[in-house]
């Protein structure tokens, strides 16, 4: 049911020894434009490039003792290099390798979400084509307000994802950054020139303007599309929480031939993938509140804003990938109650169909208030006792006086209600 290879996927981006690496990425990217450039002699930098290395336990013990993980991974990378060292980290700081690499990484990251992202809405839309005339009740209020179809109720959902997919994909373009700017972002031993190769090696595009870090509101803002994405997949999970209720059973999550609900309850099928959604989304959203609260910074840079993107990034786009592959098997696996979805729109005799006949009423020669009292009173009656609405109104001669039995057995033609399905599949699929 999940997609364990790009949650691998995923999780390889954040390790350490991924970050390392991209920083690494980075630094030779520098090079290689200061080659280009005529800065650095190409020889040289080829045989950088061959022999730079690094290992994460000589980075952590160098960082036990100059603690700065910048330095401490420089360091280790010089000491792969000899005389080639010279060439590395010329004219930058900290945070052009960091904040430049932090693109990288997340670049990569939304190439996964978008794949998920689509995959998703593929399932979403079989779904939807397999019961575009799945007569079921639609809610407002959690009240039964009318009849619809289940495919209808999809298209709803597939509209939203996609999006939210249209969202994440300008927000991915967005913070697609990177800077080469040193210290305070004025480029003071090195070239606006290098960035724009650098960037351009990398798939980047330069920052307007660097600050010596790149603006935290482009974080705050992709942190803000994982958010949206989080919570309509809570959206959605949360209409399936309630459709599984055993008083409306009308789909369920599929459960497996050797699952087991409850350790006491042997009759129980619990929502529990959807809950578990709903409890994730409240994740993704409070990180999204860190990545706002990220934006203030004091002045030119301080790294308040570091210690948490270490956990909100990789810990938000992990979950967002954990959860489309979720919620993609669960709409792959929904057990679909079609009679139930059937019984359910004629509870009490069809109270749903009441302002079908109001209409009639009022076309009849009533006022809308006569007719809306009329049909009021005996659908509540209906309601209220356990009864009839259309018993009701055959027994009605405030309504029997103006419809016949026949005219008010037409008014009970649930295709009435679906009679537009065609045109919203045609807008949405």
């Amino acid at each position: 049911m999940i997609d364990r290879y790009s949650r691998e996927e995923m999780k390889k981006i954040w390790d350490l020894n991924s970050k390392f690496n991209y920083y690494l990425k980075v630094e030779i990217a520098v090079c290689e434009a200061y080659a280009k450039e005529g800065k650095f002699p190409k020889k040289d930098i080829e045989e950088l490039k061959k022999k730079a290395n690094f290992s994460v336990e000589r980075i952590d013990e160098i960082e036990a003792e100059v603690r700065h993980d910048v330095i401490a991974f420089l360091t280790c990378v010089n000491e792969s290099l000899g005389d080639l060292a010279k060439y590395m980290h010329v004219g930058m700081t900290s945070s052009d390798v960091i904040d430049t690499a932090f693109a990288l990484q997340i670049q990569d990251s939304g190439k996964i979400i978008l794949k998920d992202l689509n995959d998703t809405i593929s399932a979403m839309k079989e779904l939807a084509n397999k019961h575009k005339e799945t007569v079921c009740i639609g809610r407002s209020h959690g009240i039964h307000a009318e009849i619809m179809t289940f495919g209808v109720k999809i298209c709803s959902w597939i509209d939203i994802l996609e999006r939210q997919r249209d969202n994440f994909k300008h927000a991915l373009e967005e913070i697609r950054v990177g800077q080469i700017s040193g210290p305070v972002g004025t480029y003071s031993n090195i070239s606006p020139k290098i960035e724009e190769v650098t960037c351009k090696h990398l798939g980047l595009k330069p920052a307007r303007i660097s600050t010596q870090i790149i603006a935290r509101d482009y974080h705050a803002y992709f942190m803000q599309s994982l958010a949206l994405i989080a919570s309509v997949i809570e959206q959605f999970a949360t209409e399936i929480r309630h459709l599984q209720r055993t008083e409306v059973l009308e789909v369920e999550e599929g459960f497996g031939k050797n699952q087991k609900g409850s350790s006491a309850m042997p009759h129980k099928k619990n929502p529990v993938l959807s809950e578990n959604l709903c409890g994730l989304a409240r994740v993704v959203r409070c990180n999204s509140l860190a990545a706002m609260e990220n934006i203030p910074l004091w002045h030119e840079r301080d790294i308040s804003h570091s210690s948490a993107e270490r956990i909100i990034f990789p810990d938000s786009l992990t979950l967002v990938d954990f959860m489309l592959n979720r919620f993609k098997g669960i709409v792959e696996n929904l057990v679909v109650h079609e009679k139930n979805m059937l019984k359910n729109t004629d509870k009490f005799g069809g109270i749903v169909y009441s302002q079908k006949v109001l209409l009639k009423l009022v076309e009849k020669g009533l006022t809308r208030e006569e007719a809306y009292r009329i049909v009021q009173r005996n659908a509540l009656d209906a309601f209220e006792n356990d009864g009839n609405f259309k018993a009701n109104l055959l027994k009605d001669t405030d309504v029997t006086g103006k419809l016949t039995a026949d005219e008010i057995d037409k008014i009970f033609d649930r295709n009435a209600f679906l009679a537009n399905i065609n045109a919203i599949y045609k807008r949405v699929l």
